[in-house]
């Protein structure tokens, strides 16, 4: 899997974190030049209580459809950007409300 970081913070359009969810959108035009609009966004919804919700991801396009190695590209930087999100919004090791990534995954999106 290649390293997408660099990528995501110079292709970044939109960023909102707070204590009570967010998201983080980018633009994959330089990437994907032929597809029109390649706009992925990671998003955590707040649970309640402190907790803050699994991150998802969503493509305004379907990417399924591109052939099999923009594909994998479109998923492992949507991996990457989810990661990417959940250390921004995490508080750091030491503090007791502190999640790792892995168990951030096995949380519900959304308390409705």
């Amino acid at each position: 899997m290649k390293n997408y970081i660099e990528y995501i913070k110079n292709n970044t359009l939109r960023c909102e974190i707070s204590s009570r969810g967010g998201g983080i959108e980018i633009n994959l035009a330089e990437l994907l030049p032929e597809v029109e609009n390649p706009l992925i966004s990671v998003y955590q919804n707040y649970l309640g209580g402190g907790l803050l919700g699994k991150v998802v991801s969503n493509c305004d396009f379907d990417y399924k459809k591109l052939p099999e190695n923009q594909k994998q590209i479109v998923e492992d930087l949507s991996e990457q950007l989810k990661i990417y999100y959940h250390d921004m919004t995490n508080p750091p090791e030491n503090a007791w409300e502190h999640q790792d990534y892995i168990k951030n995954q096995s949380m519900p999106v959304s308390a409705y």
